[in-house]
């Protein structure tokens, strides 16, 4: 039997694979990409892991969907994460030409907003602020914690 899952679904995947950086010691943000109703990847940061700035969820979880179809471009697949991307992640975004976004917490310091969905390739949707309460609140406890160990 074949479900039709919902966008709170995917970003439920998506807060989970933030748990697990989480408690790895990242700073906990998860991705998942979706392609017609079904999970082709999912990531998590691990820039601490991999000693990359460039290990972001959004940068992993493109390299593994792009491996899953055999493709650079994601035009039917959608990206659920659980920050706003980075201008870094947008920019890898517009060239895979994913068709949409939708992330939960917004992060108006580093954020790709700051600068205008004009970083996005012009098709790319995007949808902000689902599950953005309990996106959040995952992020401010861990920093909360990272600054009681200093």
């Amino acid at each position: 039997m074949f479900t039709i899952f919902g966008d709170n679904h995917f970003m439920q995947k998506a807060i989970e694979e933030a748990r697990i950086a989480f408690e790895m010691g990242e700073i906990p943000v998860g991705a998942v990409v979706v392609s017609q109703n079904q999970i082709i990847a999912k990531a998590h940061n691990q820039t601490q892991r991999f000693h990359d700035v460039t290990a972001h969820a959004e940068i992993l979880a493109i390299t593994a969907a792009a491996e899953f179809l055999g493709s650079k471009y994601l035009n039917d697949c959608t990206l659920f994460v659980t920050l706003e991307p980075c201008i870094m992640c947008a920019g890898a975004l517009k060239w895979s030409q994913i068709d949409r976004i939708v992330f939960g917490a917004s992060d108006d310091k580093e954020g790709f907003m700051r600068y205008g969905k004009e970083l996005l390739h012009p098709s790319t949707k995007v949808e902000m602020g689902l599950l953005q309460n309990e996106c959040s609140a995952l992020l401010k406890s861990f920093f909360v914690q990272k600054r009681a160990k200093v």
